[in-house]
């Protein structure tokens, strides 16, 4: 099972006891049939073509050309030093990418610059709850969804999941940085990498044997509905958790927001038709998209294991282990996904988290007094600001590259 553990396969046991691996070995549900409305985008208008059957057929064509001319160390250590928003591309890249790079770094004519402050500003005063969301709840369910599984796993990346992690993690905090799209920020910079990359991810990894036979048929990975459903783990996710735990969100901020996210799409090559204009929108296609396809793979229980051990690990120095880690990332994403995942129940700190995190939010928020907040909620506090440190650090010192190789071996 190219390195899969039979033992990953089998820790999953409640919900999953009787599933077992013949469960966890059958394909993911399948998508409903595609019926999300395009007068719900961003563009109002458009063809209603499944997403799922849509690439990014310029980026793609392109970056095949840059792989097969063997062109990906050159352009790579150029792109190294691309850094900020307003850059020039860097001299010496092949032509036909910069042609592309500099189309691709234009912001869309609906962008609005008032709306993107106020996202820099909400990220500021709620940056604990959308980076535990975002980074520990997002990476949750992209490992309970089984394309993204595969397609971290088999690629070049999947082989070394901590560079994987901080690459990840370079977009994530771009995008919640204050300048996130003011000239010295580097959201534009590290979009455009990143469509670059799933250009290159789509080239190479039909190639690979083991995604081939893992994909259910899928003969193109990252079509433009595999990236709304990671669109849909990332910001329509964190917002309802954050009507859920009852966080005040202005309409402001819950525009901006969104907003944010909206350009953030666009960037990284979705079509306008597809980018939901609205919050209702957005939960209308998310239900579409998103909720039916999370499932158990193999690859997503090892995928899940390798990032909860790493965030233990980071934070084992301050008191804070592995059981905490799980109950954490169980109360986030729920029981189902972590079934899924082959996260193991924790019933103390499950007890522990669900009873003492609505307090603790409520507190943030002015709503009770602290002597309401129980002692422990302050180590659970902990976790979730160790695993923020964990996700934003992990970026320093790497940058997004175009790979040129599947997953060795």
């Amino acid at each position: 099972m190219d390195g899969l553990s039979r033992r990953k396969m089998l820790i999953t046991g409640g919900a999953l006891g009787a599933f077992g691996a013949l469960g966890m070995a059958s394909p993911a549900r399948a998508r409903s049939l595609w019926t999300w409305a395009p007068s719900g985008s961003v563009a109002g208008a458009g063809a209603g073509v499944d997403p799922d059957w849509v690439w990014d057929e310029e980026a793609d064509e392109l970056v095949a050309a840059v792989i097969d001319r063997g062109d990906v160390p050159r352009v790579n250590e150029l792109l190294r030093t691309w850094t900020r928003n307003d850059q020039p591309l860097p001299d010496g890249l092949p032509r036909d990418l910069r042609d592309f790079m500099e189309k691709a770094r234009r912001l869309p004519s609906w962008a609005d610059r008032g709306k993107l402050e106020a996202a820099a500003e909400f990220n500021k005063s709620r940056g604990i709850y959308l980076n535990l969301l975002n980074g520990v709840g997002g990476g949750m369910l992209s490992t309970a969804i089984p394309r993204e599984a595969r397609s971290v796993y088999y690629s070049k990346g999947g082989a070394d999941m901590e560079d994987r992690v901080a690459k990840t993690s370079l977009l994530g905090f771009a995008i919640g940085d204050l300048n996130a799209y003011r000239p010295d920020g580097k959201v534009v910079v590290e979009a455009v990498k990143t469509r670059l990359v799933h250009a290159a991810v789509r080239h190479l990894l039909p190639r690979s044997p083991g995604w081939s036979r893992t994909s259910g048929g899928q003969t193109i990975p990252i079509s433009q509905a595999d990236m709304l459903v990671t669109w849909h783990s990332l910001p329509t996710y964190t917002m309802r958790k954050l009507i859920e735990w009852k966080v005040p969100v202005t309409p402001a901020e819950s525009e901006g927001y969104l907003h944010v996210w909206q350009v953030t799409a666009y960037m990284l090559g979705i079509r306008e038709e597809y980018i939901p204009a609205t919050w209702d929108a957005a939960d209308a296609q998310s239900e579409q998209v998103l909720d039916p396809v999370l499932a158990s793979t193999p690859e997503g229980i090892e995928l899940t294991d390798i990032l909860l051990g790493q965030l233990a690990e980071q934070t084992s120095p301050g008191g804070i282990d592995r059981p905490l880690v799980n109950a954490l990332a169980r109360y986030l994403v729920g029981d189902q996904v972590a079934d899924w995942d082959g996260i193991p129940r924790e019933p103390f700190w499950e007890k522990a988290i669900a009873t003492a995190w609505p307090k603790l939010v409520a507190f943030r928020e002015k709503l009770i007094p602290l002597p309401l907040v129980p002692p422990l909620a302050w180590t659970i506090d902990e976790a979730a600001r160790q695993y923020i440190l964990f996700y934003l650090t992990k970026g320093r010192g790497t940058h997004i590259d175009i790979p040129d190789t599947n997953r060795p071996g």
